[in-house]
């Protein structure tokens, strides 16, 4: 069986890579974005496109406009890590798991106990001063009835998350190369690997145990050693 081989390349190997997206947090329902019931399918009829809503143009030309789109469409400040997460918590105590690769901001893989998470797209529970840089959490934003400003100089306080037209850290994005590139075993996971440049990080994996676990197929699923069409989490804790 399929899962039966996942299992052995698992139990075989201490140099795992996990390198997830918006599917690992649909299992806590926090949407994705281009499903039948994902972000852009569901936002269709906003003021803007959600492209537009998310972008650097639309954070500094129409300011309130984006706050109120982002603390309603992207904070889902309720949401508990769900098996996917625990199972990867497990897989990095038994000191299989090396990194995390991630592209989501929900930060619900730290939540859940992991160690050591590369934020891609950074994280919404990291918040700061534009002016200032002073730091804030989470709470500050959503308290905040309309654009949140420092409590010290009245800047504006922005996400730590990257936006349309802005470009990924180098510092996280070139760790996250050298994890995939050292690893033994890359798991790719809840990702259609279609948007850019996150998806063309599997392309720096040699090695032959890329397992994919995404519930559509991918432009990368003939260059898998194992496929699932399945939930993260429920596959991940049958080989567990």
């Amino acid at each position: 069986m399929t899962i039966d081989k996942l299992k052995k390349i698992i139990d075989s190997s201490d140099s795992i890579v996990f390198f997830g997206g918006a599917g690992v947090s649909t299992e806590s329902n926090i949407p994705d974005f281009r499903s039948a019931t994902g972000l852009y399918t569901t936002s269709k009829n906003s003021k803007y496109p959600p492209e537009y809503m998310l972008s650097h143009t639309c954070y500094k030309r129409d300011t309130e406009d984006f706050y109120e789109f982002y603390k309603t469409k992207m904070i889902y400040n309720n949401a508990k890590p769900n098996m996917a997460h625990i199972a990867l918590v497990e897989l990095e105590k038994r000191g299989k798991l090396k990194a995390i690769i991630t592209q989501n901001i929900d930060g619900l893989h730290q939540i859940a106990g992991s160690q050591n998470v590369l934020e891609l797209h950074g994280s919404v529970h990291r918040n700061y001063c534009e002016k200032c840089h002073k730091f804030f959490p989470l709470e500050y934003i959503l308290s905040s009835l309309s654009v949140p400003l420092c409590d010290e100089c009245g800047g504006i306080v922005r996400p730590d998350v990257v936006l349309y037209e802005e470009g990924l850290d180098m510092d996280i994005l070139n760790k996250s190369i050298e994890y995939i590139i050292n690893a033994d075993v890359l798991i790719v996971g809840g990702t259609s690997l279609t948007v850019y440049p996150a998806a063309s990080l599997i392309e720096y994996y040699r090695k032959n145990n890329l397992i994919l676990i995404n519930k559509s197929e991918t432009q990368y699923d003939n260059k898998a050693m194992l496929t699932f069409n399945s939930n993260i989490g429920e596959t991940l804790n049958k080989i567990l």
